[in-house]
């Protein structure tokens, strides 16, 4: 049997050749030091040792999922999302580093509040609501989600993470009839269904429809979501969603007419408007 370097080189080749060959020699590693149960460090010391064949099978077929486009955190099956360890299954989006921006924002109204009511519409993994909890230990955290399957692995996340949220099943705000809330968040779909074609092989073929698509122009979601979060909220209390490229006219068009006020967006690291934020008078 060849040493882990060997098929760390073996990895690295089928790799180059996938969707992502920038990446090719890191989730070669990735992959394997799953499987070893080890870390980078391990690996560096241990490079001659051999690979049992058992292991080194199930290597190869971890490789030709990658090399076919299937995202690493599925394949291994969890992912981080602001320094916290989550579970993801292809019921469930992948946390973006982009949606950090929204939960900062919410983190930073909040310290005004001293057991903020949020709830978090389209949990999806729970990784909004898990962080919120976690970082806000006074807050009261509710979180909705059409899909049984996204909710049954936002669960186990919050109690991987050690947190208390509640966890609804319904379409947006249907969940939770009359109840009134400090803040209304959600990373709703608003991919344009005619921008399919134009997505990463990982997101359009393994990434789940019902969490990316929102209509022709991508507001479908934002236009139920709105003016139902208007009448969810307390006087001054706070609406913030994350949102897509190019969106915020849009945005900005329906939050106004809906009555929202104080409306601003904060823009991502690349300057592109991803989070809006609105007041209810």
């Amino acid at each position: 049997m060849a040493p882990i370097s060997s098929f760390v080189l073996h990895g690295t080749a089928r790799l180059n050749s996938g969707p992502h060959p920038e990446r090719a020699r890191a989730d070669a590693e990735l992959l394997l030091l799953h499987l070893l149960g080890k870390d980078k460090a391990w690996l560096m010391t241990h490079r001659d040792e051999e690979l049992p064949a058992i292991t080194a099978a199930r290597y190869i077929e971890l490789l030709e999922r990658r090399g076919k486009g299937e995202p690493v955190q599925y394949i291994i099956g969890e992912t981080e999302f602001y320094g916290l360890p989550f579970r993801v299954t292809q019921d469930v989006l992948i946390p973006r580093p982009e949606t950090e921006h929204l939960v900062e924002k919410v983190i930073a109204f909040a310290a005004g509040f001293h057991a903020a009511r949020i709830v978090d519409v389209g949990t999806g993994s729970g990784s909004i609501a898990v962080v919120l909890a976690q970082k806000l230990p006074q807050a009261q955290i509710t979180a909705t989600d059409i899909s049984s399957s996204a909710l049954a692995i936002a669960e186990e996340n919050a109690r991987r993470n050690g947190v208390a949220v509640r966890f609804l099943q319904g379409d947006l705000l249907e969940p939770v009839p009359g109840e009134q809330f400090d803040f209304v968040v959600s990373n709703p779909p608003y991919v344009p269904s005619a921008d399919r074609a134009s997505l990463s092989v990982e997101v359009h073929d393994f990434e789940p429809a019902l969490a990316l698509f929102a209509g022709a122009d991508g507001l479908d979601a934002y236009s139920n979501l709105i003016p139902a979060a208007f009448d969810a909220l307390v006087p001054e209390g706070y609406l913030l969603l994350e949102i897509g490229y190019g969106q915020s006219p849009a945005i900005m068009g329906l939050l106004t007419r809906s009555g929202f006020q104080q409306i601003e967006f904060v823009p991502d690291l690349q300057g592109i408007p991803r989070v809006a934020c609105a007041q209810r008078p």
